[in-house]
């Protein structure tokens, strides 16, 4: 077990993998475990948020983990509340939960548009609002968004949602940072590129290999600069490296995890 981030408080939103394997937010909850973190660990499915506790307690680390839709601000309020009834401070919020829709600007629904929005950007501007003021109270704080080169580069998959929402979050953290700078609350953003974890396999395997995943893992890799995609772990350790006081001078930053892939985007 480490030790940069002990005693710290931790909330990991998206805790549970969608899928078998790891994903980044079940990665991060046991990397921050493993580092001496005191985990919340949190998902809109319950049984995923178990898996990630069995993980950490099996290891020998500290984990709570609550069902919480974190569209909805009563549940995130009370997401907020209950982690500071168990473990009495939140030292790091780090907002994994996202989705992803295929489809351009004509195809998308208005359904599917407010449902992604509400998902991958409102939900990490309810945990912000509710927790801000209890880092402002306790002198420090650390908000680390997930976010993926999708902000930045066209990436050649035409899901307009996820570029919009991507790009969203770079802006929201920005405006976090600037605005608490001088209450020593940090605010970061990863921007993840190719990654291999369970979250792109269903909504994207059509629209790369129709279908046929092996394939599609095929395509992806050989996109990649290195020859293969990241993996959960990548992303896992740059939240690491933001939530620690290793990274006490680093705010508003975009910190692309991606391989050399936006080097080579025109």
């Amino acid at each position: 077990m480490g030790e940069r981030l002990k005693n710290k408080v931790a909330i990991v939103t998206g805790a549970g993998s969608i899928g078998p394997g790891w994903g980044n937010g079940k990665a991060t909850a046991v990397l921050f475990a493993r580092e001496g973190g005191k985990v919340f660990a949190v998902d809109i499915n319950p049984k995923a948020a178990e898996e990630t506790k069995s993980i950490i307690d099996e290891e020998g680390g500290i984990c709570a983990i609550q069902k919480v839709d974190v569209t909805k601000a009563d549940e995130v309020k009370a997401m907020i509340d209950r982690c500071i009834e168990i473990y009495g401070r939140i030292d790091i919020l780090h907002n994994n939960v996202g989705n992803v829709v295929p489809g351009g600007p004509v195809d998308t629904s208005e359904e599917t548009w407010d449902r992604i929005m509400a998902v991958n950007l409102k939900s990490m501007f309810l945990t912000a609002k509710y927790v801000i003021p209890h880092m402002e109270k306790q002198g420090s704080g650390v908000i680390t968004n997930v976010s993926s080169i999708a902000a930045i580069r066209y990436t050649g998959v035409p899901y307009i949602t996820y570029y919009t929402t991507k790009a969203g979050i770079l802006g929201l953290t920005q405006c976090i940072a600037l605005q608490y700078a001088s209450k020593n609350i940090r605010a970061n953003s990863i921007l993840p590129g190719l990654m291999r974890t369970p979250f792109y396999v269903e909504p994207l395997k059509e629209a790369y290999a129709a279908g046929d995943i092996p394939k599609m893992m095929e395509i992806r890799d050989k996109q990649c600069p290195t020859g293969s995609m990241g993996d959960a772990w990548d992303v896992a350790y740059a939240g690491l490296y933001l939530a620690s006081d290793e990274a006490k001078y680093v705010t508003g930053a975009q910190l692309v995890v991606d391989g050399g892939i936006t080097c080579k985007f025109a």
